[in-house]
């Protein structure tokens, strides 16, 4: 390819609204170009890299006994009212009634395709396990689209569903997937990724695994144990805080008598900040209450939880099993905002059948068998002191609803020792269950002529988003440094100085030789400046950069450098380039095998 002929540009400047380095970078190195919000068009670059991504996901996937098949982006609504997706899913599913008056959704996962495409062949138990994939466009509705190709609202993914007659299949089939990640996160330029345990969220099932990208640009909470390899997305991540009996002198296991529950007047004292500051406290010595409302009806959910911690909301709703939002206090609702606490709410009895009903109180393990604590008295400009969770809460039910801490508890080897990471998912790999084979009947016989719901796995991995993730993990101030197995040419040719007859004559010549050696050769044959064309090469990040010049044409050599790596140049003989050139990308690609 010659880079006059290249479609797209090239720029100095980055767009204000980059937030992350490989937004920008792909912007300006004319890799996309934006549509709409979350929207965006691929330029050859892009479509070059993504091409051998997929054929580097494929080939993993097919050694996995994986075959491709291929779903519609546009899917008739009854295969999500059969998996009741279509009624619990937010406006994120793009819903929509074509000119027949069906309703119909795009795709933003195929769990439902893919069980209506084996419904009838996997009617008996013969036929398992088997495992097939698609590359396929889906769109997410996606509220707040961000950083170019790392959270958008279409994209294109390789998704994979597995089938299964035992969990012990299942099994098997998940750590033969999550190998096979490993490989293509390794051969993809990557092998730094991690997987981490997750929190399964609208796709269900009992176990599921993230792979994660560890940088500041990602938008997930990874919680990490050096200790002992615990890893965890926030999600889905225990939080362990010491018993009352180890911190609290107070504890209701302590021979010393209880503190008496008592008034307190607080004027102007709202917050857990000012309430610390006013009675002299730490936040560990409060219980705090956190509002929020049920979509389904707006009735009120009342989470008590220590005052240092927060409120992990994937945890909370996991338990009520349904969406919520922040709560807004009215008239009515029974709570004093501001002032809400445990001991006047346990009085009474709790409800969730309307709004102005009783509200639900919750509780984080964090409070358990604590005493001494200050709360709110639930009337204004009144506070509790003296709060002792078993006597004046004593049918309270504690749950994990708390966020993992820096510096925390690890719930793998008791050590106070988590740290706390950002990353960018680039994969995921669920264990599903029956979830969907039993809400859209699907059965298989045994050999003994008894019916069962298969079990089941999926397997995601974003393809634009991991090309995102490859740029962040590998660039520099000047443009991204792809791996050679991904990057959209193998070669950078550039003459400098093709008005010169010689240079260029010299570069036409290499130019074909590399092609006809199967080199992928980007080659720069425009007259520009070196600076110019300096630039627009870091801008397009390919590995090996060859450079004929009129002083290395009077030397009958060409010079090599790798991109990133300017300590690794040298000047080779005219008619050894070729063979030097094949040597350096053998030895890069082997250097990324897993």
């Amino acid at each position: 390819m010659k880079l006059s002929k290249l479609i797209g540009d090239r720029f100095r400047e980055t767009p204000s609204d980059c937030v992350v380095e490989s937004h920008a970078l792909m912007l300006r190195g004319g890799y996309m170009k934006y549509v709409a919000n979350g929207i965006y068009s691929s330029l050859p670059p892009l479509r070059r890299i993504t091409g051998k991504i997929e054929r580097i996901i494929r080939e993993e996937m097919d050694a996995a006994d994986g075959q491709e098949v291929q779903f519609p982006v546009v899917l008739p609504a009854s295969y999500w009212q059969e998996s009741g997706r279509y009624d619990t899913v937010g406006s994120e599913l793009l819903r929509f009634t074509d000119r027949n008056g069906s309703p119909m959704v795009l795709g933003m996962t195929h769990e439902e395709a893919a069980v209506a495409l084996v419904r009838e062949y996997g009617a008996t138990y013969s036929r398992y396990p088997f495992l097939f994939y698609q590359i396929q466009t889906k769109f997410r509705d996606e509220a707040r689209p961000r950083a170019g190709l790392i959270r958008v609202r279409e994209f294109t993914m390789k998704d994979a569903y597995s089938f299964h007659t035992s969990q012990e299949d299942l099994e098997a089939c998940y750590r033969r997937c999550h190998s096979a990640y490993e490989r293509i996160f390794a051969r993809a330029g990557i092998p730094e990724v991690i997987s981490v345990a997750s929190d399964s969220g609208m796709m269900g099932g009992n176990l599921s695994h993230e792979f994660m990208l560890l940088t500041p640009a990602g938008e997930d909470s990874i919680v990490l144990c050096p200790s002992c390899g615990y890893r965890a997305n926030m999600e889905a991540a225990e939080c362990i805080t010491e018993g009352a009996s180890d911190k609290n002198p107070d504890s209701a296991h302590s021979s010393l008598p209880l503190p008496a529950l008592t008034e307190v007047s607080t004027p102007g004292v709202h917050t857990i900040d000012e309430l610390c500051a006013f009675l002299g406290i730490t936040a560990a010595q409060c219980c705090k209450a956190v509002v929020y409302q049920r979509n389904r009806d707006d009735s009120y959910v009342v989470l008590f939880i220590r005052g240092d911690l927060d409120v992990n909301e994937t945890k909370l709703t996991n338990l009520l099993g349904e969406e919520i939002h922040p709560g807004e206090i009215t008239e009515g609702s029974g709570l004093q905002a501001g002032f809400i606490g445990p001991a006047a709410l346990c009085a009474g009895p709790q409800g969730n059948d309307g709004k102005n009903a009783k509200p639900t109180l919750l509780f984080d393990r964090s409070l358990q068998g604590r005493t001494g604590l200050a709360c709110g008295a639930n009337r204004t400009d009144l506070h509790y002191t003296g709060l002792c969770m078993e006597r004046d809460c004593p049918d309270a039910v504690y749950h994990d609803f708390a966020k993992a801490q820096e510096g925390g508890i690890c719930p793998g080897c008791g050590r106070h020792t988590l740290t706390i990471s950002r990353g960018i998912e680039v994969g995921n790999i669920f264990q599903l269950g029956t979830k969907y084979s039993k809400a859209m009947h699907m059965q298989y016989v045994d050999a003994d002529g008894v019916s069962h719901y298969p079990l089941m796995g999926c397997y995601g991995i974003g393809i634009g988003r991991l090309a995102a993730s490859v740029c962040e993990a590998h660039h520099d101030e000047y443009g991204p440094i792809w791996p050679i197995t991904i990057a959209p040419w193998q070669v950078h040719l550039c003459a400098m100085r093709s008005d010169n007859a010689e240079v260029h004559a010299m570069a036409d010549a290499l130019y074909e030789e590399l092609q006809r050696a199967g080199v992928e050769v980007l080659y720069d044959d425009r007259n520009v400046s070196a600076g110019v064309m300096f630039s627009d090469a870091d801008l397009l990040g390919i590995p090996i950069r060859l450079i004929a010049s009129p002083r290395n044409r009077k030397e009958d050599c060409v010079e090599m450098t790798l991109r990133g790596n300017k300590a690794d140049t040298c000047k080779i003989p005219a008619d050894e380039i070729v063979l030097r050139v094949r040597e350096k990308i053998t030895a890069l690609t082997a250097a990324l095998q897993p």
